[in-house]
């Protein structure tokens, strides 16, 4: 695997200074360019992007901070830093005008060699260092590209002979009296609709990591959207298991499908988790002019040791005891979707109390049409 090399250009008229630099700054991942003259220069930068500059002051026709000046005029050499070198004498008003022109450094000869080596060897390093970062953010983002569209591939890939499980579950539920077969068909119809709601997890976990799924903000009044997502549950809201209570003002600008996603996540992670046989509530507070409080509240805690993981992903914490209940990213979706809308989801749970999530949505940008980047807010 060959060393990638790092561009330095050095600048001087005159040929020995040249050869004594190119000596003492040759290095096996450097490569350096010569330019005896400041239109040579700019030929050269024209062509090659450099980590380092090194410019004599003093050389006929452009000096060097007139070459410093139109390197920093440029928009495509305007990063490169310069140092330069000068065998005139220390002067304050001459060390102005260079670190004015542009300069990082300003070096007097006779120079001492294990200086210029270092000073040199650091911007080296930088730009090394600087290529490495882009290379493992490209192949982070390829990573995640490719992910997604794994995750979106599975998810179509598995939609379809999940939709032959339940309509094939229903059947057998619609035209058989036998109570055996119509559990049976229960069954299946359940374990499909989990196996559903674990393929939707996936992608939308793929789309919120990578930064790839929007925000489509439009004008919500979160009280009706809780009581949508409650629709899902109507059993539960049925028998009294799960209620609902709202106060305040409850518009805002929000996504309201990755909202209602998540409300909908912590219902589902409560009636699975909480007490058996003991209501959940889920309550929407509009009183602050900023935001708005969603909580999702049951009997039952939380072992204080599992707190802390509850919402990393795939976390078996919210499996404990339900094996085969989801994937463990309920909770890590709620997180991803608040902190995309600025807000950010917190728990507390003990045995006089019980366990409540609760979800703080800024009501920003009301009366305003836009898409934000799920990784931009």
């Amino acid at each position: 695997m060959t060393q990638p090399t790092v561009n330095v250009l050095i600048v001087d008229d005159i040929e020995h200074n040249l050869t004594a630099l190119s000596a003492l700054l040759a290095r096996p991942e450097v490569r350096l360019l010569l330019a005896r003259s400041g239109v040579e220069a700019l030929e050269l930068l024209l062509e090659h992007d450099v980590a380092v500059a090194v410019l004599d002051v003093n050389m006929p026709g452009m000096s060097g901070f007139e070459l410093a000046s139109l390197i920093r005029g440029s928009p495509r050499t305007s990063h490169v830093p310069i140092i330069f070198l000068t065998a005139t004498s220390q002067d304050a008003i001459r060390t102005f005008q260079g670190y004015e022109a542009g300069a990082v450094d300003f070096l007097y000869k006779p120079i001492e060699p294990r200086i210029v080596q270092s000073k040199v060897g650091i911007f080296v390093q930088l730009e090394m260092q600087k290529r490495q970062l882009a290379e493992q953010l490209a192949a982070t983002r390829q990573m995640l590209e490719a992910n997604e569209m794994l995750m979106a591939v599975l998810s179509h890939d598995l939609r379809t002979p999940l939709s032959a499980v339940m309509v094939s579950a229903e059947y057998l539920m619609r035209a058989s009296s036998d109570e055996k077969i119509v559990t049976v068909g229960r069954r299946i119809e359940n374990c499909g609709r989990r196996m559903t709601r674990m393929v939707e997890q996936l992608l939308n976990l793929a789309r919120l990591q990578g930064g790839r799924l929007p925000l489509r903000r439009t004008i919500v009044q979160l009280d009706t959207l809780c009581q949508n997502v409650l629709e899902e549950f109507a059993p539960n809201v049925a028998e009294g298991r799960l209620t609902l209570e709202r106060s305040g003002d409850l518009s805002g600008y929000w996504d309201a499908d990755l909202v209602a996603q998540a409300i909908s996540n912590l219902v589902s992670n409560a009636l699975t988790h909480g007490a058996a046989g003991t209501a959940v509530h889920l309550s929407v507070r509009g009183e602050a002019a900023g935001e708005v409080l969603v909580t999702v509240s049951n009997r039952g805690a939380i072992a204080s040791d599992v707190v802390p993981l509850l919402f990393d992903a795939y976390s078996a914490a919210t499996r404990a005891g339900h094996q085969g209940s989801g994937l463990g990213l309920g909770l890590h979706i709620v997180r991803l979707i608040a902190r995309s809308h600025g807000g950010d989801v917190s728990v507390t749970s003990n045995e006089q109390d019980g366990t409540a999530f609760t979800v703080r949505l800024p009501r920003a940008g009301v009366g305003r049409n836009e898409v934000v980047s799920s990784l931009g807010r």
